[in-house]
């Protein structure tokens, strides 16, 4: 709830329509010894926006979208310039799924199951660390459920 907090106040400044957006509040999750850097979308205008227009992103870092409840999550590329990977992931932190996202599509990836997050990392990163469905992310958002 926290998180839900800051990230609302934090995002009442306007944003572009065809600009990223930059300057969301960040968490620190963990995938057993890596941590990534998450910006942290958490109102419809913040998830709706996501990881548009964005031209690059550091190998590190993704965006953490947080709903207000479980449910089915679909995720698109329009807009989106970089490829990327959704890991839809459970109240706990597990990954319940993975989904390679090709850039500027409509097509649709969504959760196995019903999820309050999902973590877009640059496509190729999940593969990389071995990370898989079943895997158990850390991190503050984790903790409270």
């Amino acid at each position: 709830m926290l998180l839900l907090g800051l990230a609302a106040t934090l995002g009442n400044t306007s944003q572009a329509q065809n600009a990223p957006q930059l300057e969301l509040p960040r968490v620190k999750l963990s995938a057993g010894i890596h941590v990534i850097d998450t910006q942290v979308a958490a109102t419809p205008e913040q998830r709706s926006t996501g990881l548009m227009f964005r031209k690059d992103m550091p190998p590190s870092e993704g965006m953490l979208f947080v709903f207000e409840q479980a449910s089915e999550q679909c995720f698109w590329m329009k807009n989106t310039l970089l490829p990327l990977t959704a890991a839809f992931v459970a109240d706990d932190g597990t990954i319940v799924n993975l989904a390679d996202m090709k850039p500027q599509t409509t097509d649709s990836h969504c959760s196995a199951q019903p999820v309050r997050y999902v973590l877009e990392m640059n496509q190729g990163w999940f593969a990389k660390k071995g990370i898989k469905a079943g895997f158990r992310l850390g991190g503050r958002p984790f903790q409270s459920r």
